[in-house]
């Protein structure tokens, strides 16, 4: 992909999330998982989205892909727009034809997605033909294309192989091979790199970098590790307790974080890195998702808290548009002509 036609792509949004809102209905009440959440994937990028466990990402991940479990309650306000479609609208037969094909997600333990008994070739073989009427010899020359696109050596080998034959670097692998298959505008990558060592992360993420540039994917990175963004990502949304609390760019993000959240993850993060400094960890825990807070939802952890914080802060835009749900952020956003409401 050239860097003209890379530019081109990226100026038009692929994946456009309007006001998400996810109720999870159970025994000890209705779990709000995500709260009015909006967020922009372009074509051709990297888009991080990050927080600690329990803050909501894995559900806007399953919400995209419609593979929330029962009992889970979208608002009917929200919109998930890819390419202009609304999948919340779809109908189930349909949502499967563009599950695949169109968007595609890998999971974070791959040995729960693969079948143990099933030679990983044949699945990846079985992932074509649901959404390509081809032969069974074209969709084998295809699924061993995309062993090779995620840089595996020896795919005829690899192709034979059961799962538990396997490394989890290589099993990863192979989960981002069935998304790749079908070549998707969009794949929602949760938690590639969990559980994996230092040196097979940096190879999962060169390529999942590699195949953004070779083919033009979108990739939504759902992670809870604020290095992996640094590396990797292009945009980056923080998110806690089910909202987004900061957007940006990735290098204004973690350069100068106008969330005190997003602080306190840096400073988490990098303290692993300081040999001789204390390590610092966040104090408290994420709210009940049951029974939230008034106000702002970080304000009993946060060392900025002040009066005004009693109130549930909005989104806030600076000049450049990076967004921050704090009221610390307020002057810039009135510097830079109002706030933008929750849901811009």
């Amino acid at each position: 992909m050239t860097d003209q036609s890379s530019a081109r792509s990226r100026d038009a949004d692929l994946l456009h999330v309007r006001d998400l809102t996810v109720d999870f209905v159970t025994r000890d009440g209705v779990v709000h998982a995500v709260d009015q959440v909006s967020l922009v994937v372009r074509r051709g990028e990297i888009v991080g989205l990050v927080g600690e466990s329990g803050s909501g990402k894995s559900t806007v991940g399953l919400s995209l892909m419609r593979l929330l479990p029962p009992g889970a309650r979208e608002d009917p306000r929200g919109q998930i727009l890819l390419d202009g479609q609304d999948l919340l609208k779809v109908r189930p037969a349909q949502m499967r034809r563009i599950r695949g094909r169109v968007i595609a997600m890998t999971f974070q333990d791959p040995m729960t997605f693969l079948n143990p008994v099933v030679r990983v070739g044949e699945q990846i073989v079985e992932a074509i033909r649901e959404h390509q009427h081809i032969s069974r010899s074209d969709a084998r020359d295809l699924a061993l294309q995309a062993i090779s696109d995620v840089l595996i050596t020896e795919p005829d080998r690899i192709f034979r192989s059961f799962p538990f034959q396997l490394s989890g670097g290589m099993r990863q692998r192979i989960l981002i091979a069935i998304a790749l298959s079908c070549r998707p505008s969009l794949v929602v990558a949760d938690e590639p790199t969990t559980a994996l060592d230092v040196t097979v992360q940096r190879e999962i993420l060169d390529m999942l970098r590699l195949i953004r540039d070779r083919f033009g994917t979108a990739i939504l990175l759902i992670t809870h590790d604020l290095g992996i963004v640094a590396e990797t990502c292009d945009r980056v949304y923080v998110m806690y307790a089910g909202q987004i609390f900061e957007h940006g760019r990735v290098e204004r993000v973690l350069t100068h974080p106008r969330n005190p959240y997003t602080g306190a993850l840096l400073r988490s993060a990098q303290s692993i890195d300081e040999y001789r400094s204390e390590l610092y960890a966040l104090a408290g825990n994420v709210p009940s998702l049951v029974d939230l807070p008034s106000g702002c939802l970080f304000r009993e952890r946060c060392p900025a808290a002040f009066d005004r914080c009693v109130a549930p802060p909005p989104l806030f835009a600076d000049r450049l548009g990076d967004m921050s749900r704090c009221w610390l952020a307020e002057g810039d956003a009135m510097a830079s002509g109002g706030r933008i409401p929750d849901g811009a």
